[in-house]
């Protein structure tokens, strides 16, 4: 595969995240507790991807290979729980600010472990993307946000956990088929977020049945596909570029709400919409000066 082609699986990466949001409030809508909404996303998400890989192909593994795929997928359960544990006591639109905050955190990452200093292109990039967030969330024209300082903490670790998920699926068994890694990884997550929210809903088989509709599908975009898609773009990507083209979450997120939820947004988060776009388009642009990152847009063209 071309190189462009990987960036793109990582976009689309990001865009299954922006779905989950809409969903979460139809369920919300229904009935369903948290507790039932993140089991049930966890459970049919982790079926969705031993499916599929129970008809892909496999390559033997030693159990520490086992074990550090099975690790991967603690920081991704953990982004949800500490994600929903923000919306506790912060507002949606800020609370996706702080989580939004990975695209630098893996940019930061990437300088600290890696010795890949981000060049002026993608600085600016950040900062784009950070400006279109405030505007796409709402926050400018929202009244009246209440700030706590343990939603900002929970915010923040929402991000870190977030960034450690992308750099780990771009660097942790590389060499093994990307649905066997996705597999392992996603199982991981599941443990996680069952030890934290048990689905203790499927003791109810009336419960069970009417949260399936919505668990299948957050489990496709929120388990199943992000991991997968993660594992396949993200070894040739890298954290840096990796965490810009994940910025796509927010504007899908905005966009399904105003389609399917009917949720007015004003111009100045459409606006924010279309920056948070350029942004992670000027991130893969190449400065006039030469640069050593591996990903300019020449590379991306070959």
């Amino acid at each position: 595969m071309k190189t462009w082609q990987y960036a793109l699986i990582v976009f689309l990466g990001g865009c299954s995240y922006g779905v989950l949001s809409t969903v979460v409030k139809l369920a919300y809508g229904a009935g369903f507790s948290v507790t039932e909404v993140i089991g049930g996303q966890y459970f049919f998400g982790v079926l969705l991807i031993w499916l599929i890989f129970l008809f892909t192909k496999k390559q033997k593994m030693k159990y520490k290979q086992l074990g550090k795929l099975l690790l991967s997928g603690l920081p991704f359960g953990l982004t949800g729980v500490f994600y929903y544990q923000a919306l506790q006591s912060l507002n949606a639109s800020l609370a996706i600010i702080f989580l939004f905050q990975f695209v630098w955190i893996g940019t930061f990452i990437d300088w600290a472990l890696f010795k890949k200093k981000p060049d002026f292109n993608k600085i600016i990039s950040i900062i784009i993307l950070i400006l279109g967030s405030v505007l796409a969330a709402g926050i400018v024209v929202e009244k009246g946000i209440n700030v706590t300082w343990q939603g900002s903490v929970w915010g923040i670790l929402s991000a870190i956990t977030f960034t450690v998920s992308i750099f780990l699926s771009g660097s942790v068994e590389k060499q093994l088929p990307p649905v066997q890694r996705s597999t392992l990884i996603a199982t991981g997550a599941f443990i996680t977020a069952s030890a934290i929210f048990p689905p203790v809903f499927l003791a109810d088989i009336h419960v069970a049945m009417g949260v399936a509709p919505y668990g299948l599908f957050l489990g496709l975009f929120g388990v199943a596909l992000p991991p997968l898609l993660f594992s396949i773009g993200m070894p040739h990507v890298g954290p840096s570029l990796g965490t810009i083209l994940s910025a796509s979450e927010l504007p899908v997120a905005v966009t399904m709400a105003s389609i399917i939820l009917a949720e007015h947004v004003g111009l100045s988060q459409w606006f924010g919409v279309v920056l948070i776009l350029g942004g992670i388009i000027f991130g893969n642009v190449q400065s006039s000066k030469p640069s050593a990152n591996p990903l300019s847009i020449n590379k991306l063209a070959k």
